[in-house]
């Protein structure tokens, strides 16, 4: 009876995972953000390789939060990991905002009409200490764990 309930766990959890992995990736195809990358930053000839990198990213994130490792690099390791996070999580957001036409409408709601790269700065720069805060003082992050 054990057997069959634990096959039947695998079968939902493996199901579940491709419809949530499948709905995260079409999400970022139709947010166009690989083609924005590669276009913003003329390297048109690594399409392939930012999409590999996305695929395995979510591999390795996958089986980073379904197996229980240690990795003992240390907190460099960890400071590089997050930046990598916070830069893929940075653009998605920026890519969905620019999609939704945000940053125009509230250009023209606040009457911005210089210092746009000021504005987008202070925003990072708050979503980055928010994000310092939370982790470094709130106590979430333990460094006995890393």
């Amino acid at each position: 009876m054990d057997f069959i309930r634990h096959l039947a766990s695998i079968f939902v959890g493996l199901g579940s995972g491709f419809v949530v992995s499948g709905a995260v990736f079409a999400f970022i195809t139709v947010l166009g953000v690989v083609p924005r990358f590669a276009q913003k930053t003329g390297t048109k000839q690594y399409v392939r390789v930012y999409e590999s990198a996305i695929v395995a990213g979510g591999i390795f994130g996958t089986v980073a939060g379904v197996v229980e490792f240690s990795i003992p690099l240390g907190l460099w390791w960890l400071l590089l990991l997050g930046l990598g996070n916070g830069i893929f999580f940075g653009t998605l957001a920026m890519s969905l905002a620019e999609v939704l036409n945000v940053i125009p409408i509230l250009t023209r709601r606040v009457r911005v009409q210089q210092g746009m790269f000021i504005l987008i700065l202070v925003i990072a720069a708050g979503k980055t200490i928010g994000s310092l805060l939370y982790f470094l003082v709130t106590g979430f992050y333990d460094p006995g764990n890393v």
